[in-house]
């Protein structure tokens, strides 16, 4: 018979948004009348850039004549995209790389998710907490993350608690691991690291052969100069830094998809003889194998973002969600939370009332105040006692729910 793969019935039963869902949906049924607002999961509500629409229907009217058709593309994506994302992204940056080590996805979660294959399963991690779930799960998978505690903590996982205490700056790890996950701008948190706090993990990974997976999926909605938009601002990160990006959130790509995964050539890990092996060859190997490209329809879509145009038109898409994060976080003050985040991200990260916890208090805004909301214990452990509220509302809906807090209160 075959066999499962035993380490995902390690899982929790469901992710974490799909409770989330469940518990919305339950809601709907028993209050059919009643107005939610939708302030949980960071899904987008602004229509595409009109240079977006535009490139794709030329791309999709191309794909109706034989002569400007195409078929598979490139599993590494379009040159035209690849060396758009070089210019903007990171020669204005004035950082250095080259078209073979940008990688053309399906978005953001997806490399996330699969990064991981490139290491043996024994390697130890360090992880932020709280964090994006992917990053545990995935390696929960693949018999990673060791095994669950009975504090939901897993054993071969060093947690570095981004907490009110230490104002969500995690410490290094007093000991060395193999892999670190870092999110900045933060998912659930909503906050930031500095330029020479970016570089102390940067000076951590090369004095101890640290590889780190760097999530830059927020990176657009920084508003600070001393933030850094990619780790490779900082000197010798592309020697143990991989960066993955994201169009979703940047400019509306949630439907249609579409992120990129920077791999310097630089970038190492060891085999069991000694041997550095370069990554960037092996995700190459694994993506040509297991992945047949972003559509070209999407990747020219992608491509107007970095027209004079584009730049405009999702700088205003983005000062809106930020425009809404203000909003929120000046009404959850005047109603006497404690918040975080919300400046240089669309993710504003409330501290619960004392004595209750993160789904005792979801259900309490869901079924008093009818806000949806996300559960920070959601996130890991150093989430219980806050919630998550996201800025990608209608600003209409942003407003009401902060005055229905204020009322509620």
């Amino acid at each position: 018979m075959a066999l499962v793969n035993e380490h995902f019935l390690k899982l929790p039963g469901s992710y974490l948004f799909s409770d989330i869902a469940k518990k919305v949906n339950a809601f709907k049924v028993t209050h059919p009348g009643k107005n939610l607002i939708r302030l949980g999961i960071g899904d987008v509500t602004r229509p595409l850039p009109p240079v977006c629409i535009e490139a794709m229907h030329r791309a999709v009217d191309e794909m109706a004549n034989a002569k400007t058709f195409r078929g598979y593309g490139p599993e590494q994506g379009y040159d035209f995209l690849i060396e758009a994302i070089i210019k903007h992204d990171f020669t204005s940056r004035g950082i250095s790389l080259s078209p073979s080590e940008i990688f053309i996805s399906d978005g953001a979660k997806s490399d996330t998710g699969n990064i991981g294959e490139l290491l043996r399963w024994d390697n130890s991690m360090g992880i932020t907490d709280p964090v994006y779930p992917v990053y545990v799960d995935s390696n929960i998978m693949c018999g990673r993350s060791g095994t669950l505690d009975e504090n939901g903590k897993w054993s071969n996982v060093t947690y570095l608690p981004c907490t009110e205490e230490n104002n969500f700056i995690p410490e290094l790890p007093k000991h060395r691991v193999d892999l670190i996950y870092l999110c900045y701008p933060n998912n659930p948190t909503g906050t930031t690291l500095t330029h020479e706090q970016l570089k102390k993990w940067v000076d951590y990974a090369l004095s101890n052969d640290t590889l780190i997976i760097f999530d830059a999926a927020y990176e657009a909605f920084i508003q600070e100069p001393n933030v850094p938009h990619s780790i490779y601002e900082i000197r010798g990160a592309k020697k143990v830094a991989i960066e993955i990006r994201s169009f979703s959130k940047t400019a509306g790509f949630t439907g249609v998809r579409c992120g990129y995964t920077v791999i310097p050539k630089e970038v190492t890990a060891a085999s069991l003889d000694g041997q550095r092996i370069p990554l960037n060859p092996l995700w190459n190997r694994r993506q040509c194998t297991k992945f047949n490209g972003t559509s070209y329809i999407t990747q020219r879509g992608a491509e107007a973002i970095y027209t004079p145009d584009g730049q405009k038109q999702i700088k205003e898409t983005i000062n809106y969600y930020m425009e809404n994060a203000r909003i929120m976080r000046e009404g959850l003050k005047k109603a006497g939370f404690s918040v975080y985040g919300g400046i240089n991200a669309p993710y504003i990260w409330l501290k619960v009332p004392e004595g209750m916890t993160s789904w005792k208090f979801f259900d309490q805004l869901l079924y008093e105040v009818n806000i949806v909301s996300t559960p920070g214990v959601g996130f890991g452990p150093s989430g219980e006692g806050y919630l998550r509220l996201t800025a990608f509302g209608q600003r209409e809906e942003c407003q009401e729910a902060m005055q229905r807090l204020q009322n509620w209160i």
